[in-house]
């Protein structure tokens, strides 16, 4: 069988992904054609090479429309021959184009993909695409009668029935930004993220979304987010709320890339891969909890590996909410050491459509960094689905 492996892997730093935050000013093409770039430059790449660029991306309205991965691909130079495509699996957008870009070169219809993804969420702010209109339809409509709930409920349900305390969720918010606190003290992430130039001249490569200094004390006094009575009155397992900004993946700007290509070709160009993709699995899940599909996509990856979760070197597990992986942490008996030793999306923001490959780059680096062998990326996503992926490092 044809080995898919990774030859890099870049991100941009992340941007507050509100007016005035350090990657507004950008327009969401030139944040996706800039990580192109990134990649065939730092591989002495002839872009021309490209059989696809597969990119993830949820706001498609705006500026970010009419398949944004093209308009990057043109816009970072490519040959015009280079064709791309845009895909949405809502948060695990760009981790799926990833495993669509890897299955399609063990397929063998591509030799060298880019797998990528990009959202500019201070400039098309989330639920753009729906135009104030519904999305569902009557027949999901009928299905769930009671209705639905966004994500912060779900993320409150979750906490409610997992009994985890507020005091636990900000402890481990304030556990991700001590420990991207450290990667970036350390230069950790120096390998993988690319400059970004701002309109105004500046050069842009630390992370905005990262507060050190961050405790569980400060994040106490932060009032919570969701709170409806109407929705304590259908859930009252919801006793108290719990879920603020503080213990929440900020709104933010970026975008991320991953070049891919088969074992062999990366050979004939003389190009040392960085790790392979081993396994892939995809799950759908309750669509009310919405968040809890990384258990059963996580447990469904590890059998196609012929893997245990103790044989994991490294686990990436998104974190949109707290409750998400100290879930996936409960259910799956994984050591919490290895659970995103980097931080995670509650410091270094979640990008929705970019999140996938940031996690896998900075997975990849991570890996190469420490000599662990074996890592397992995960990502619950809207409407409950989530996306399992495990890479071994080469």
């Amino acid at each position: 069988m044809t080995n898919a492996v990774i030859v890099d892997a870049v991100r941009t730093p992340s941007g507050r992904g509100k007016p005035g935050g350090q990657l507004s000013g950008i327009h969401p093409t030139e944040l996706l054609s800039g990580v192109l770039r990134a990649l065939v430059a730092r591989n002495d790449l002839d872009p021309a090479l490209v059989d696809d660029v597969i990119a993830g991306c949820v706001g498609q309205a705006g500026e970010q429309a009419m398949n944004i991965a093209r308009s990057a691909v043109l816009g970072a130079g490519f040959p015009e021959s280079v064709p791309a495509t845009t895909v949405d699996r809502q948060c695990g957008s760009s981790q799926q184009a990833a495993s669509f870009a890897a299955q399609g070169v063990i397929a063998g219809a591509y030799d060298v993909v880019v797998a990528c993804g990009v959202e500019s969420m201070s400039r098309v702010p989330m639920g753009s695409a729906t135009q104030d209109r519904d999305p569902f339809g009557p027949g999901l409509a009928a299905r769930y009668s009671d209705g639905l709930v966004n994500q912060g409920v779900a993320a409150e349900l979750i906490a409610a029935r997992w009994k985890f305390d507020r005091d636990t969720l900000d402890a481990y918010a304030a556990r991700s930004h001590e420990r991207a606190a450290a990667a970036v003290e350390s230069g950790a992430f120096d390998e993988e993220i690319v400059a970004v130039r701002g309109p105004e001249g500046r050069v842009l490569t630390a992370d905005e979304t990262v507060r050190p200094g961050t405790g569980a004390a400060g994040l106490a006094a932060l009032r919570p987010s969701f709170t409806d009575e109407e929705i304590a009155h259908r859930f009252p397992e919801i006793e108290d709320w719990r879920i603020t900004p503080g213990n929440s993946s900020p709104l933010t700007d970026g975008a991320s890339a991953v070049l891919i290509m088969s074992e062999e070709k990366a050979a004939v160009l003389g190009l040392r891969p960085l790790a392979r993709f081993h396994s892939f699995a995809v799950t759908g899940s309750d669509p009310l909890l919405m968040l809890t599909g990384v258990v059963p996509a996580s447990q469904k990856v590890l059998t196609r590996a012929g893997l245990t979760i103790d044989d994991i070197d490294a686990y990436e597990v998104n974190e949109a909410f707290a409750p998400v992986p100290l879930l996936w942490q409960h259910e799956l008996g994984a050591d919490p050491e290895k659970l995103n030793p980097r931080g995670g999306a509650i410091a270094l923001g979640h990008a929705l459509g970019a999140s996938g490959t940031r996690l896998l780059t900075t997975l990849v680096h991570h890996l190469q960094a420490t000599g662990g062998r074996y890592g397992l990326q995960t990502m619950c996503e809207g409407g409950g689905m989530a996306n399992a992926t495990v890479i071994e490092r080469i």
